[in-house]
């Protein structure tokens, strides 16, 4: 949740259970739970996903109840925590990306949520399939005809207070107003009308890092019980609805919805060479993510390599234009103050059957900051430019790189 949402609430002194201690099922367990739920969801007909700021955790952004959380770090009188990074530069989570893709294999059918981050409307949920209950910090709307807006800044406002925009729609013009709650606001028909509709059709429910505390939201999923349907809560904290649950997950929601496979364990490789070599089950495609992590003085913190391994299909050779790839790579170094990216040059079939090696170009800056510099002062080097310097001064050590440089490395 933002924390500036948290600020702009109105002053209630009973918020509900908070700081409580966190539970994990042990591994054994869990990993059974899991195939479980695997196997409920498999089956369902009516999926439904009930969300909480606990899905979001893992995006930098604080929960409310959590032993850290904003509610209860302002009882024990120390303040809104900090957030790891700007509210509008969050990301959405693996939890979001599963949602979404359960969304578009027809399995998952609503997705009704408590946060008002926009992260659902990012990840690719269809508005029509997504119920935001409590708002959104990133939507207005027109009180008169009804259209909505999006924006990619947080709205100033929250209670549905008129915002400085007006409403671009033909013939209208009316004044926008945010569409966040505060306490005392009654849960928009528009929200709540088909969130109800689908938790009564609902085989399951699967709530989804929620404390399940805030009415009369967190009774939506008792709905889909009395036609027969199953609530599943997976959370780190004990809820008031765990006794109506066929199923309590007590884990990370990404640790259950991207479980960790055993045969597939992360490998973090320090120093040279960056050889690995495992055994792998051959009857299943699986991702390797290769993460890069950049040095203090680089515009971006690290990039990502996916690749993905199948052994059944083989793939073609190609060979890009270096020249061309590295220069595009270049260009958003230059304009981009975090562009940690990739692309792949070269793939070459080799002679072992299905065995494939991949070149890449890593694009990346590296910036060094002086008070006294001119902001207009700026030099592209490449990489081997700057080896160079290293290399003729490296006896004693002397040189330093230009005041601000960016330079790109492949």
């Amino acid at each position: 949740m933002s924390l500036g949402y948290a600020e702009k609430l109105s002053y209630r002194e009973d918020v509900g259970k908070v700081g409580m201690s966190e539970i994990f099922d042990p591994p054994h367990l869990l990993q059974r739970k899991i195939e479980e739920l695997a196997a409920m969801i498999h089956k369902s007909k009516h999926l439904v996903a009930f969300t909480g700021a606990g899905i979001s955790t893992s995006c930098g952004i604080p929960d409310f109840r959590g032993p850290k959380g904003v509610w209860t770090l302002q009882r024990e009188g120390k303040g809104v925590p900090e957030a790891s990074l700007p509210f509008h530069r969050a990301m959405p989570s693996l939890t979001h990306m599963a949602l979404v893709e359960l969304e578009k294999a027809g399995i998952l059918k609503f997705v009704i949520s408590q946060n008002v981050d926009s992260l659902h409307l990012r990840s690719g949920i269809p508005r029509e399939k997504l119920a935001e209950l409590h708002g959104n910090s990133f939507r207005e709307l027109c009180p008169s005809c009804g259209l909505e807006y999006v924006r990619d800044f947080e709205v100033e406002t929250i209670g549905m207070k008129e915002t400085t925009r007006r409403c671009s729609g033909r013939n209208c013009g009316a004044k926008l107003k945010d569409t966040v709650l505060d306490w005392e606001d009654a849960l928009p028909l528009k929200e709540i009308n088909p969130a109800e509709r689908h938790c009564k059709m609902a085989d399951v429910v699967l709530c989804l890092g929620t404390s399940l505390q805030i009415t009369p939201a967190c009774n939506l999923p008792l709905k889909s019980i009395r036609g027969g349907g199953k609530i599943v809560i997976v959370n780190l904290q004990p809820t008031p609805k765990d006794k109506k649950a066929s199923l309590v997950i007590h884990a990370q929601v990404d640790k259950v919805l991207f479980p960790e496979r055993p045969y597939l364990k992360a490998a973090h490789l320090q120093k040279q060479p960056f050889l690995l070599k495992r055994e792998t089950v051959k009857t299943r495609p699986f991702k390797m993510v290769l993460e890069l992590n950049f040095s203090d003085g680089c515009g971006c913190t690290c990039t990502r390599i996916e690749l993905p391994v199948d052994f059944q299909v083989s793939k073609d050779s190609f060979s890009h234009d270096k020249d061309t790839i590295v220069g595009k790579l270049k260009e958003a170094a230059v304009h981009d103050s975090c562009c940690g990216q990739s692309a792949a040059i070269e793939r070459k079939m080799l002679s072992a059957p299905r065995t494939e090696v991949i070149v890449y170009a890593i694009g990346t800056n590296v910036v060094s900051y002086n008070s006294r510099a001119n902001p207009s002062e700026l030099e592209i080097v490449t990489k081997g430019d700057i080896d160079a310097i290293k290399r003729r001064n490296e006896d004693d050590n002397k040189a330093e790189l230009p005041k601000r440089v960016r330079s790109l490395g492949y």
